[in-house]
């Protein structure tokens, strides 16, 4: 899909009191939930975060532009464990479902919705993903969700739809009436920390091969505490390896009807 905008974003949208309040809330349900034996990694696609796949051999590095048969090529990963390969991520998180985060950020998504000229037509939000990433942490490239009526989320029925470790169900899967037969339409992402308190973290976007113009970016826009990023959840991006200091971001994602 073209876009005349693919990302739109608010400098110093939050204030640095509500920052640190989001922080310290989310960091509280990070230590909580370690403090019960809860696996706090963020998973992706098949429960394979970084430290699963590294203790099997995997050694890709999702960070760099490489190409699927570099990664045969050069990381020894076979044709079957490309996607594992390449969609590990490094992260700590917990969720939040205050309602004040809501009423904070929605003003941002229905003007960032209308400005870039989207207009997409969405209903509800997930929980907020309160993420950190410590030194050499990353998220490698992924899209959010695709927005056609095989992404839509299906309905879990307790006892019945299996669980992991955490109690949480398969992706793509929720108990939400409000999210039963919905896609991601928009994501958002907040940057939490103050400016200098952690280098590398970048938010990058890859456009595609035949984009009009540069294909990959770097988001230094969103770099002071406090802004906010909103783009098309089928859009793909990553964040590049933490490098200096923790970095900590707020995300959600708004749903709606599938495209037709």
């Amino acid at each position: 899909m073209q876009l005349k905008n693919s990302y739109y974003f608010f400098k110093e949208a939050l204030s640095p009191e509500n920052c640190q309040k989001i922080i310290d809330l989310g960091i509280s349900k990070i230590e909580s939930a370690k403090s019960t034996g809860k696996d706090v990694s963020a998973t992706t696609v098949g429960d394979n975060h970084k430290q699963g796949l590294e203790a099997k051999g995997f050694r890709a590095n999702p960070q760099n532009d490489i190409t699927n048969q570099e990664l045969i090529t050069e990381h020894g990963i076979s044709e079957n464990d490309l996607e594992k390969a390449r969609y590990i991520r490094d992260s700590e998180v917990s969720w939040l479902n205050d309602q004040w985060l809501y009423d904070l950020v929605y003003p941002y998504l229905h003007d960032a919705n209308d400005n870039a000229g989207w207009k997409y037509e969405f209903s509800c939000s997930e929980s907020f993903q309160f993420t950190k990433y410590g030194i050499n942490q990353f998220y490698g490239w992924h899209a959010d969700g695709s927005g056609d009526w095989p992404a839509r989320y299906k309905r879990a029925i307790p006892g019945v739809t299996p669980q992991d470790s955490n109690g949480m169900y398969p992706k793509g899967f929720s108990t939400d009436q409000g999210m039963i037969g919905k896609v991601r339409k928009l994501s958002m992402t907040i940057n939490l920390n103050k400016p200098g308190e952690y280098e590398g973290g970048n938010l990058k976007f890859d456009f595609g091969p035949h984009s009009s113009g540069k294909r990959y970016h770097e988001c230094e826009e969103i770099r002071p505490q406090g802004s906010i990023i909103i783009f098309p959840s089928f859009i793909y991006h990553q964040v590049t390896p933490v490098t200096k200091g923790t970095r900590y971001s707020l995300v959600l994602w708004t749903l709606g009807q599938p495209f037709k």
